[in-house]
């Protein structure tokens, strides 16, 4: 349990790292406020490719952890590296308020009683059905995401925020029910594996949009707030995943204080603007 811990805090470091490099990426490509045909510009941003590659090592480890920890808890620790990227967004010049760190903290609490409260041990599997309607979440998200980069209006990235978030939770739901028992080469035949590869990359250039018209803390807090919601409800509903016997008070309480406390550090982060390089 303590490996999982472990795993899932790095994920949070990976992730909160990798938006800030992909953000700047995305800026130092010109990118920023464009089209989607502007991200082709980012071919020559080795920056953004190294945040991408920062989050795919913190998606190894979240994957590693969701084999041993609950979604609600898994999710709710990537949701708080919103707060890292917080942190190095405020050392590269975009002030946060106190109130911001107080968020933080109340955010940091909320981990620590979901830490206590949760019971791990493996999910209960998806049928093969499932597994190929996870598949076709990804096919939804191209659908509205198409739709959504034809509008200018400041409401676009909100929306391709939660489209990231929901595509990311397919991902953390397919990871958590995957089957890796028997021979590697049954895993082709995995579709728990395609929702897993169709979800990232479609929550990946989505995300990559949203950066184009929104402040990096705030896009993310969107993303992982809609992540953290959505998996964590399936998790508990649909996937078994279980609370200690006593600690569902603790629970509740920590989870709403881990979404409240990134929603806040997202809020006052973007109150403030970093200065013009």
């Amino acid at each position: 349990m303590i490996l999982g811990y472990v795993l899932a805090v790095l994920a949070a470091i990976a992730s909160g790292g990798g938006s800030i490099l992909e953000s700047a990426g995305v800026r130092r490509a010109g990118a920023f406020g464009g089209s989607p045909q502007d991200l082709v510009a980012l071919r020559r941003q080795p920056l953004y490719f190294l945040g991408v590659g920062v989050d795919l090592l913190g998606f190894v480890f979240a994957a590693a952890a969701l084999h041993r920890l609950p979604l609600f808890l898994v999710q709710s620790v990537l949701a708080f590296s919103v707060g890292v990227t917080a942190t190095i967004s405020a050392i590269l010049g975009v002030r946060l308020a106190g109130a911001g760190w107080a968020a933080l903290g109340v955010g940091a609490t909320g981990l620590v009683l979901l830490g206590l409260s949760a019971d791990p041990g493996p999910a209960q599997p998806l049928s093969y059905g499932w597994k190929l309607l996870l598949v076709g979440v990804a096919v939804a998200i191209a659908a509205i995401a198409f739709t959504v980069q034809r509008s200018t209006g400041r409401w676009s990235p909100i929306v391709l925020g939660f489209c990231a978030g929901l595509g990311f939770s397919a991902v953390g739901v397919s990871a958590r029910t995957l089957d890796a028992s028997g021979p590697v080469w049954r895993l082709a035949l995995e579709p728990a594996i395609w929702a897993m590869i169709a979800n990232g990359l479609a929550a990946a250039i989505v995300f990559a949009m949203a950066l184009q018209r929104g402040r990096a803390t705030a896009v993310t807090a969107i993303m992982f707030t809609t992540n953290t919601a959505v998996s964590s409800l399936i998790g508990v509903v649909v996937l078994d995943d279980r609370v200690r016997a006593g600690f569902t008070t603790a629970a509740v309480a920590g989870f709403v204080l881990a979404v409240a406390g990134a929603i806040g550090t997202a809020h006052y982060a973007a109150a403030h603007r970093a200065p013009a390089t």
